[in-house]
């Protein structure tokens, strides 16, 4: 027998007929003698309707009320996948984020989940009862209901699999697992049978939508092992885990993609200590993300051109950032950009493997790919290039690293 936690998205629960094909899958679990906690989202749009209820309401709405209204969606189908448990003949209730409770910090519409009290969850699921979470949403110590921000509800899957010491965490969407890349760009991609936390991490963080990124990060700390999985077929998923499961790591795990990028140019900064942190600081202050940064050598002029990449709707505030501290800084200008993406190979085997940089540069070379910016960790590389290249940069990169399935 194991204890699991499974977690159905918004395209699961869309509707009577699909939340009567989730408990088919959990009365399968819990016959096959399993202890079985579910996590839930809100039916597919409806988190979109309820905050544009909010913002018809005020465009500023206090952000108290507007978490109890945006959490009224998982509420629904946790109800309601409830009703189909014990319509199945299985013994099921739902369990509000403030029953548990699921304690939180106070940072509406993005808390950070601090403790699950699962005593009575344990003792119910003892007795062979099926638990169903409303995932996305929280309590504050003065009892006020939070949501944990977009993809929330993975989190709230990860978390509670930790809490309950389950033994796997098992996440139901609309793909059947983890691939080497899009297989909407690559129909040859391939499907992966295990994943590291850290592959996982840095491909959810440079563009795969597949999980959440502050799902993998805390599954990675609590060393809780997910399997992704489809809710509409019963192919096996990709499970991620920790890199000591895995015992031949291959060199590339796969190729991400994220368009939503732009980037922005400083140009004539004086080459002098503390001039390149008056940049940064107010964009940090103003809580934009800075990711890629690239600083030329300084000229005979004693100035330097800096830069960076920021989220492209963030391009805008970033850009009236910069005007406002111009005569703080006395650069010459700024240039923008938002017609760019960001192409990234990841993989464990970066860490023993030479090259791996060198044959990237090389496949987009050789396709007459200009590269604008270079970003690396230990385990990827990013590379900034003209969106108009952003499919055939993944398909040549899929092919160079060796990723593409037998035909």
């Amino acid at each position: 027998m194991a204890r699991i936690v499974m977690k159905f998205g918004g395209t699961s629960m869309a509707g009577i007929e699909r939340i009567r094909g989730v408990a088919a899958r959990v009365k399968r679990e819990v016959e096959a003698g399993n202890e079985v906690a579910v996590i839930v989202s809100a039916m597919a749009g409806e988190t979109d309707r309820l905050v544009g209820f909010c913002r018809e309401a005020s465009a500023l709405a206090d952000p108290r009320e507007y978490d109890v209204v945006v959490a009224s969606g998982e509420q629904v189908t946790s109800g309601l996948l409830a009703i189909a448990l014990q319509s199945a003949g299985l013994k099921a209730r739902s369990w509000l984020g403030w029953q548990l409770p699921i304690s939180t910090s106070d940072a509406h519409s993005s808390a950070r989940i601090q403790d699950i009290d699962t005593t009575a969850v344990l003792k119910a699921m003892a007795g062979g009862e099926v638990a169903v979470v409303p995932g996305f949403q929280g309590l504050t110590a003065d009892n006020r209901i939070t949501t944990l921000g977009r993809g929330g509800s993975d989190t709230s899957a990860v978390a509670l699999a930790a809490a309950l010491k389950a033994d796997r965490c098992d996440i139901y969407t609309d793909v059947d697992g983890v691939y080497t890349t899009d297989p909407r760009i690559v129909p040859r991609a391939r499907k992966l049978d295990r994943i590291t936390y850290e592959e996982m991490l840095e491909l959810a963080s440079v563009g795969a939508k597949v999980l959440q990124t502050r799902s993998v990060e805390l599954a990675m700390k609590e060393k809780v092992r997910v399997q992704v999985l489809s809710s509409f077929s019963d192919a096996p998923g990709t499970m991620v885990v920790d890199e000591d499961e895995i015992v031949e790591q291959e060199l590339i795990a796969g190729v991400a993609y994220n368009r939503n990028e732009a980037k922005v140019t400083v140009v004539g900064v004086p080459d002098k200590p503390g001039a390149v942190a008056a940049i940064f600081g107010p964009l940090a202050d103003a809580s934009i993300n800075v990711d890629m940064i690239v600083q030329n050598i300084a000229h005979a002029s004693k100035t330097t051109d800096v830069t960076f990449t920021v989220p492209r709707t963030e391009l805008v505030r970033s850009l009236d950032v910069l005007a406002a501290i111009k005569p703080e800084i006395g650069y010459a200008e700024v240039l923008s950009d938002d017609a760019v993406a960001k192409i990234s190979v990841v993989g464990v085997g970066m860490k023993s493997h030479a090259g791996v940089a060198v044959t990237m540069f090389k496949a987009l070379a050789d396709r007459g790919i200009n590269i604008q910016a270079i970003t690396t960790s230990e385990i990827k590389v990013s590379v900034l290039i003209a969106e108009e290249y952003t499919e055939l940069a993944v398909r040549v990169l899929h092919t160079a690293y060796g990723l593409d399935a037998a035909a």
